[in-house]
């Protein structure tokens, strides 16, 4: 009576095995062909992975630049001479200090003689102005003798022809009168033209004089300027720089002779990768690390010529210059290109340049698999994903040139 009994419970627990191991194979088998089907096998020690993450985005450049002035002025040499240098490279100087002088003996003796020039011209306008006068008061007096004849012949001639009505005198003595008024009118009018043509022509005379001693004037004052420059000043506050020219050593005319750097206007020069410099504008925030210190800065300048794959940029200090910075000292930039939320990113790697930003293996279990995606902006750490990828799957970053392309590649620990 026992026996079927063991033989029944037998069968239930041999049942239940079996579909323990159906639902295992079951469980088993998609995942062993996913392992099966894959064409590569590469140890996770030698992979880079990291999960896609949705915040901040920052574009951003960094870089090592060198201080420079952003005015550094180099003075030169007005004209050819010997150099005497009152100051050393390195002093601080302020604006108009003198740094020296250049003894040109050429310049001043040629100012020298221009201002003799100059002299004798006035004196020529001087004393055209003073014939002037003189020519003005003998035509004024012949005018006035005229004048005076006029009114002696008009008299005479009203005295003959009232004599002539009288019967006293012959008609011939009143025409005489009359003809003698009238040569006596002539003479007037022709007194009065010859001295508004004779003015005319003394207003000529004294304005070309004085044309020519405001040219020469001019001259000198040109010279004197060039002669003024002799004494090299210092044209910003600031420190002397380079020294071009040896002490009491001789310079040719516009030679350079010494540079001054104003310390007030510093800025940090770097180079930019010709792929970042396409974004990089004038204005942008920047920040500049050194001397265990930070300090905000903008971009002031973009060169526009690319130089050996790279481009030139300028950043300057926002506020005052700090203090204790030097010519030529290297400080690290960093350049805040754009700034973004709610962005979907995952950390920059190998990958991107593996894939031209266009593949990608999304890590799945075990398995990796190969995805098509689409990325946006770079930065210098992370890269924007804007398709083919969601928020926590994990991407391979690096390690990926040893895939060879395969579209499945199993991770094994």
């Amino acid at each position: 009576m026992l026996a079927p009994r063991r033989r029944g419970a037998g069968r239930i627990a041999a049942l239940l095995v079996g579909l323990m191991l159906l639902g295992l194979a079951a469980w088993l088998l998609p995942r062993l062909w996913t392992l099966w089907s894959a064409e590569q096998s590469v140890s996770l020690s030698r992979l880079s992975v990291a999960a896609a993450e949705r915040g901040r985005f920052e574009r951003d450049i960094a870089a090592d630049g060198r201080v420079v002035a952003a005015v550094s002025p180099t003075l030169h040499a007005p004209a050819a001479g010997v150099v005497r240098l009152d100051v050393q490279a390195g002093d601080a100087v302020a604006v108009d200090t003198v740094l020296g002088v250049v003894d040109s003996p050429e310049l001043r003796s040629e100012l020298a003689r221009e201002k003799a020039r100059l002299q004798a011209l006035t004196a020529d306008y001087g004393r055209a102005r003073l014939a002037v006068r003189q020519q003005e008061l003998r035509a004024e007096e012949a005018l006035q003798q005229a004048r005076v004849d006029r009114d002696a012949a008009a008299t005479e001639h009203a005295r003959m022809a009232r004599a002539f009505e009288l019967g006293v005198m012959p008609e011939i003595e009143r025409m005489r009168t009359e003809a003698a008024l009238k040569k006596a009118e002539f003479a007037l009018h022709r007194a009065r033209s010859d001295r508004d043509l004779q003015r005319e022509g003394q207003d000529l005379d004294v304005e070309a004089k004085r044309l020519a001693r405001d040219a020469q004037g001019l001259i000198v004052e040109e010279l004197q300027r060039q002669v003024d420059l002799l004494t090299l000043r210092s044209p910003v506050a600031g420190q002397v720089g380079q020294l071009l020219v040896s002490d009491r050593g001789f310079a040719a005319k516009d030679a350079p002779l010494m540079t001054v750097v104003d310390l007030s206007a510093l800025e940090v020069e770097l180079d930019v990768p010709e792929a970042f410099a396409r974004d990089l504008l004038p204005g942008m925030p920047a920040t500049i690390r050194g001397n265990q210190q930070q300090f905000d800065g903008e971009v002031s300048a973009v060169s526009p010529e690319v130089v050996r794959g790279r481009v030139t940029a300028r950043v300057r200090f926002l506020g005052s210059v700090p203090e204790g910075l030097r010519q030529n000292q290297r400080l690290s930039v960093r350049v805040l290109l754009d700034a973004r939320d709610d962005v979907l990113t995952v950390p920059r790697g190998p990958f991107l340049e593996a894939g031209g930003g266009r593949v990608a293996y999304v890590v799945n279990g075990q398995v990796a698999e190969r995805r098509i995606i689409r990325t946006g902006a770079v930065s210098l750490d992370r890269v924007e994903l804007l398709d083919g990828v969601t928020e926590g799957e994990r991407l391979v970053i690096s390690g990926t040139d040893s895939f060879d392309d395969a579209q499945r590649v199993v991770i094994s620990r």
